[in-house]
């Protein structure tokens, strides 16, 4: 019994001491190298500071426009303003013109019958060059002191439907009257004006002022002068009109 715990002894005490020894071995290796502990563990572990870049294919995933996309974009829509802009100033810079090619369209209504005959005319020489405010002006002017011929066709008054390089249309209204084997002249706010033979119906508005006519002749119309024929009636209008 004594050997036998004599040799346990002997067996323990050198592992005890080897066990205390490869302890304090492992202590003093981490004490002495406190950074292979860290690095191994910073390198099994996932970065900290580490940013992910996307890729393209992501960003298209993403579904996020990009800002050159918008930019082009926003220059189209600057540039197409810009040449509308550009275009409106040209216009307003260079107006349509009448020119030699223009056609001429006349709409002679009779607002008695409420009937249209349109005919197509060569641009008088007069209207080429004109833009629209002068061709209006114009008009106006033919309007007010129209033709003696456009007066007998019982000519009332005009209005410009169409202008335009390629085309300009007038619609010319009148009240058109049958012909009348005699007139009577009579006098309205100092004019002498021609009706037919029925007395009523105004065949011509003249531009004869009574007042510089003869005194006989300025009585004979006060009391509605008779005219036998058109030959005469045309005689005296050539010899008193302005």
């Amino acid at each position: 019994m004594k050997i036998l715990k004599g040799i346990s002894l002997f067996v323990l005490c050198p592992l005890l001491l080897l066990g205390l020894g490869f302890y304090a071995g492992v202590e003093s290796s981490h004490f002495f190298n406190p950074g292979e502990q860290g690095g191994e563990s910073s390198s099994a572990g996932e970065p900290v500071s580490e940013q992910t870049v996307p890729t393209e294919q992501e960003e298209q995933e993403s579904g996020e426009p990009e800002s050159m996309m918008d930019d082009s974009f926003d220059y189209g829509i600057v540039s197409e303003e810009s040449g509308e802009e550009a275009e409106a100033e040209e216009v307003l810079l260079f107006p349509e013109t009448l020119c030699v090619d223009t056609e001429y369209v006349l709409e002679e209504t009779d607002i008695l019958n409420h009937t249209v005959v349109e005919t197509i005319w060569r641009l008088p020489d007069k209207y080429v060059g004109m833009n629209r405010e002068q061709f209006l002006q114009a008009m106006e002017v033919y309007e007010a002191f129209p033709p003696l011929t456009e007066m007998e066709r019982g000519f009332v008054s005009l209005e410009v439907l169409a202008f335009s390089r390629e085309r300009v249309v007038v619609q010319m209204n009148y009240k058109f009257v049958q012909p009348s084997s005699s007139f009577y002249l009579a006098v309205y706010d100092n004019n002498v004006i021609v009706y037919l033979e029925d007395m009523k119906t105004v065949y011509i508005e003249t531009d004869i002022r009574l007042d510089t006519l003869p005194e006989k002749l300025q009585q004979d119309i006060m009391e509605m002068m008779w005219i036998e024929n058109e030959e005469k009636l045309y005689s005296f209008l050539e010899n008193y009109s302005s």
